[in-house]
C-alpha cells in the first residue's frame, strides 16, 4: 500500500469510483471507446470471455441458492439468474444494483439485492454456491485471508465456489491506465470525464492463490486464459 494514502481512504475511494463508473462500466466489458483496443485484441477477449461462460457453464449452480459478490451491473447476474432457484447479489453500489435490476427486467424476482460493503457484510444464512467476478482483485493484500475464510463460511459443505478476475495484461484495461508494478497493489483509474480515483488492483499468482484456498477449506483449481482471464472453480471441503 502506497505510503501517501491509507487503505481506508483506497477503499473508500473505490467505492466512490465504481459508483460514479456504473454508467459507463459495460463500455470496458463490451470493449468499446476507451477500451478498443483494436480488431485482434477484441477478438481474444470475446473468445476468452466464451472459455470463462462455458466453465462457469459447468458449474451445478440449477435450482441452488446462490450468493453473488459485487454483482455489478448484472454482466454475470443475468446467467446466474437463469439457473439458480434463488440468486442473492450484493454490491457496495446502489447505481450498480439499478443497472443490474433493469438489465435482468422480469427475472429481476429470482434475485434478492442487497447494497452493502463486502469487507462489513455478512450473510445470515450458508448458500450452495458463490460466485465473484472482478472482485479478488480489489482485495488488499492483509485482507485476502480474511476474504477467502468468510466465503468458506458463506458455504454448506460441499457448496460450489467461482470466481474470475483478470490478467495482468495492459490490452484489458483503458488505453490511458497504467497497471501497477508488481510492488504496488494500487492504480489509478480515469472516467471518460477525466475523473481520477485510486483503487487497489492485485495480479494473484494462481499457485499461491490455490494455496491460501485450501488453507481455509476452499479446494479450489485456478485457470488462465491465454491473455485475459483467471478463473477458479472448486468446493468447499
Amino acid at each position: 500500500m502506497s505510503s501517501e494514502i491509507g487503505e481506508v481512504d483506497v477503499l473508500r475511494q473505490q467505492v466512490q469510483y465504481y459508483r460514479a463508473r456504473a454508467t459507463e462500466y459495460d463500455d470496458w466489458f463490451l470493449r468499446l471507446g476507451r477500451y478498443d483496443r483494436g480488431e485482434d485484441a477484441t477478438r481474444r477477449w470475446f473468445e476468452q470471455v466464451e472459455e470463462v461462460r462455458h466453465a462457469l457453464r459447468g458449474c451445478p449452480l440449477d435450482g441452488k441458492n446462490v450468493l453473488e459478490l459485487a454483482s455489478g451491473t448484472g454482466i454475470w447476474t443475468e446467467e446466474l439468474s437463469n439457473r439458480a432457484a434463488h440468486l442473492t447479489a450484493v454490491d457496495a453500489s446502489s447505481e450498480m444494483i439499478a443497472l443490474n435490476r433493469e438489465r435482468l427486467g422480469g427475472r429481476v424476482e429470482r434475485v434478492t439485492f442487497i447494497e452493502a460493503d463486502l469487507f462489513e457484510w455478512a450473510p445470515t444464512r450458508e448458500f450452495d454456491a458463490v460466485v465473484f467476478c472482478f472482485w479478488i482483485s480489489h482485495i488488499p493484500v492483509r485482507r485476502i485471508d480474511e476474504f477467502l475464510t468468510s466465503v468458506a463460511k458463506m458455504l454448506v459443505p460441499g457448496g460450489t465456489v467461482f470466481f474470475l478476475d483478470a490478467r495482468k495484461e495492459h490490452t484489458g484495461t483503458a488505453a490511458d491506465h497504467v497497471l501497477p508494478s508488481s510492488d504496488e497493489e494500487v492504480m489509478t483509474r480515469r472516467l471518460d470525464d477525466g475523473r481520477e480515483f485510486t483503487i487497489i488492483k492485485n495480479f494473484w499468482n494462481a499457485a499461491a492463490l490455490e494455496d491460501k484456498c485450501r488453507r481455509v477449506g476452499l479446494d479450489i483449481r485456478i485457470h488462465e486464459t491465454a491473455d485475459y482471464f483467471q478463473f477458479g472453480v472448486g468446493t468447499r471441503r
